[in-house]
């Protein structure tokens, strides 16, 4: 079953020196479980001050700069990985450098018919 992994911290909650020794470990463990065959992507993402958010009300798109939720954690990233069972996505989630400082919400993937193989 695929599941995704969101990570969540607090932006400033690494120093630069911290973070890239974070991806560095990141990419380390997307590596083990490549080989494992159970990773499928990864990817930090930029700062939320660069976030838009886009609501469809009545037919008309809302454009707002910034995140849909103003909380003092941020989502930071994402692993989507192949795992047997929650269990197994639970122990992967450990390992994520994030979950040291932040918080990992662990979501099943839905399958849906009819969308591209990726």
């Amino acid at each position: 079953m695929k599941y995704m992994l969101l990570i969540y911290m607090e932006e400033n909650a690494l120093s630069e020196i911290e973070r890239e020794h974070c991806y560095a470990e990141s990419a380390q463990l997307a590596q083990e479980l490549n080989v494992k065959g159970q990773y499928l992507a990864t990817a930090p993402l930029h700062p939320v001050a660069t976030a838009t958010s886009v609501r469809v009300r009545e037919g008309k798109s809302l454009v707002t700069d910034g995140p849909f939720a103003e909380t003092r954690e941020q989502l930071g990233g994402f692993f989507l990985i192949d795992a047997q069972d929650l269990d197994e996505a639970i122990a992967i989630a450990a390992q994520i450098p994030g979950a040291r400082v932040g918080t990992v919400e662990i979501r099943p993937v839905l399958e849906v018919a009819g969308l591209p193989k990726g």
